[in-house]
């Protein structure tokens, strides 16, 4: 008879055999006694899946039965205060957006970057298109340009002005890219996403 921590397999009541779980001489977890006789747990589960099957499938019949056929909404059930999005597509001409694009990334150099890098001088400022996709999306007016930062070098700037895109949809907001500085990868590759 195969003996385990001195004693017989046979001394092992049930409760005794679950705590010596990982005892080398047990092969498996407990011994099988078969879905009818002890373990509860297992038939209380089997039993409640049946259960739950049963009620599903019975309310699925229920309603197939029924024979009702699906009815419009009424008038209170419409939602007619949801009416959408209206957008006015008064976004504010490229020149409106320069102060923010200089003070937001004379913030991000200084706090992010430890750069004393600041724009000093704009030029060819233009717009690169307006609403470029359907007319329902957010309207966007795209723009390019040239700035002089304050090392010297001249670099390129591409920027859009979103109706509704400020903090909370309030106002109108401005994302924007200078070509090699986009350190974090934001609009990679060469500021190609901050355009159309």
């Amino acid at each position: 008879m195969k003996r385990i921590a001195g004693r017989s397999f046979a001394e092992f009541s049930a409760s005794v055999a679950a705590l010596h779980l990982t005892s080398p001489g047990l092969h498996g977890t407990v011994p099988h006694v078969g879905l009818s006789g002890g373990f509860p747990m297992r038939n209380t589960v089997l039993s409640s899946t049946k259960t739950g099957l049963c009620a599903a499938f019975g309310l699925l019949v229920g309603l197939l039965a029924s024979g009702q056929t699906a009815q419009a909404a009424n008038p209170l059930e419409l939602n007619f205060w949801l009416s959408g999005p209206k957008y006015d597509g008064a976004v504010a001409p490229c020149e409106a957006a320069l102060p923010t694009i200089a003070s937001q990334f004379q913030e991000k150099e200084s706090q992010y970057w430890n750069s004393p890098l600041v724009i000093t001088a704009y030029s060819r400022i233009h717009e690169t298109t307006f609403r470029p996709w359907q007319s329902d999306n957010v309207p966007r007016r795209y723009c390019s340009g040239d700035v002089v930062l304050s090392d010297g070098k001249v670099r390129t700037v591409h920027f859009s002005i979103i109706e509704d895109g400020g903090f909370a949809s309030i106002g109108q907001g401005v994302e924007w890219c200078v070509t090699g500085l986009d350190r974090n990868w934001a609009y990679n590759p060469a500021c190609k996403s901050a355009r159309p």
